[in-house]
């Protein structure tokens, strides 16, 4: 998903843009309502966290980011990285999808289950809840029930991705998307384009 955002502060004429990618750590900060987060990223080859603020419209620790923007210097908190435009892709290491499902994203996936289905699927995680999800029956302490309310999750976690392509495929800012989804939900689009 690739989705524009529509930040509060203006980059200048000369603003140099560039690409990172990092693993959601924590948030510092979130507004339900307008998106306005801000954040700290774990990214390759650096010790410290970053720090990256701009509007999503779902982000949560242990999710993999492929952010585009800006750096600024905030006089108080010092460095930050300016998000313009972000894409969500597949975290590609056990530890990462292990930290994606147990971040609370997906209801009835806490941190002890994530690291069972991790244990048990490896790699092919993310695929199979996808693909298979009655597969999770395999995972010792998932019983059917269980399945039935992580599917339900991860539906909804799917639906929200794609009504937000939907509204920034057609120009609608991230803040203003997101005030539309949770107006509207899944009735944001219209239903042919479902």
């Amino acid at each position: 998903m690739s989705t524009p955002l529509n930040t509060t502060q203006q980059p200048k004429a000369e603003t140099h843009y560039e690409s990172i990618t990092g693993v959601v750590e924590r948030l510092t900060f979130h507004s339900e309502e307008s998106g306005y987060t801000v954040a700290r990223l774990t990214r390759p080859r650096t010790t410290d966290l970053t720090t990256i603020v701009g509007s999503f419209a779902n982000i949560q620790p242990g999710q993999t980011l492929q952010l585009t923007g800006f750096w600024r210097d905030h006089p108080q908190y010092g460095p930050q990285f300016q998000v313009v435009n972000y894409r969500e892709t597949k975290p590609a290491t056990l530890t990462g999808i292990e930290k994606y499902l147990g971040s609370g994203l997906i209801k009835g996936v806490g941190p002890v289950t994530a690291r069972r289905i991790v244990a048990h699927f490896g790699l092919e995680t993310l695929d199979i809840i996808e693909n298979q999800i009655d597969r999770l029956i395999e995972v010792q302490g998932i019983a059917k029930k269980r399945i039935k309310l992580i599917k339900n999750a991860w539906q909804t976690q799917k639906a929200i991705k794609e009504v937000m392509v939907f509204l920034q495929s057609h120009g609608v800012s991230t803040t203003y998307a997101v005030k539309i989804y949770k107006q509207y939900q899944d009735n944001a689009m219209p239903s042919a384009s479902r």
